[in-house]
């Protein structure tokens, strides 16, 4: 480069030396001005530097704290899937269908009679594990709730605690009989 623009502008004609020195004179007692009156001169080129520069962080840590959490749900996901695979129950060899309801959908299960005892009892929970359902002990199923409360279906106490007093005590009057399936 040929050095600074009031060069380039002396040396293309444009402007004389003596209004490049007046020029620059005015800029100097601006700046001196300034700097004593406690005002900062802004450079608007730096400031919208800075500007982006700081938009860049905001938007890098909003990402970073996305897949953050991203790769959190991947590791609670394969903390599930661990703690199901090493304790399910064996599936498939229950006479008995076990109906439960998962949101507004009932599904069954074939149980043998104990683990329908179990399941009605609370000793053992249903958990979801993508479209399947499998029966686990219920501190294995505690441990599922603590990290996702949605894949693990209590058959207990959980769905009567939604359930106001009076919607609890409507049936009382009527006797249930002992061998009825649901």
């Amino acid at each position: 480069m040929a050095g600074s623009l009031q060069d380039q502008l002396l040396k293309a004609g444009l402007t004389d030396a003596k209004k490049a020195k007046q020029m620059a004179k005015e800029k100097r007692k601006q700046t001196r001005v300034a700097k004593s009156s406690g005002i900062d001169i802004v450079d608007e080129n730096k400031e919208a530097a800075r500007q982006a520069l700081a938009e860049k962080a905001q938007r890098d840590r909003e990402l970073n704290a996305a897949l953050n959490e991203k790769a959190q749900r991947k590791a609670i996901n394969a903390q599930i899937k661990q703690l199901i695979e090493t304790s399910k129950l064996e599936k498939g060899k229950g006479d008995i269908g076990y109906n439960f309801t998962d949101g507004k959908k009932v599904k069954k299960l074939y149980v043998s009679a104990l683990e329908q005892k179990q399941l009605s009892g609370g000793v053992l929970a249903i958990a979801k594990q993508g479209d399947q359902y499998e029966i686990v002990p219920r501190p294995v199923a505690d441990k599922i709730a603590e990290r996702d409360a949605g894949r693990v279906i209590f058959s207990t106490e959980e769905a009567a605690a939604d359930l106001t007093e009076e919607e609890k005590d409507w049936y009382k009057d009527y006797e249930v009989p002992d061998d009825l399936m649901w």
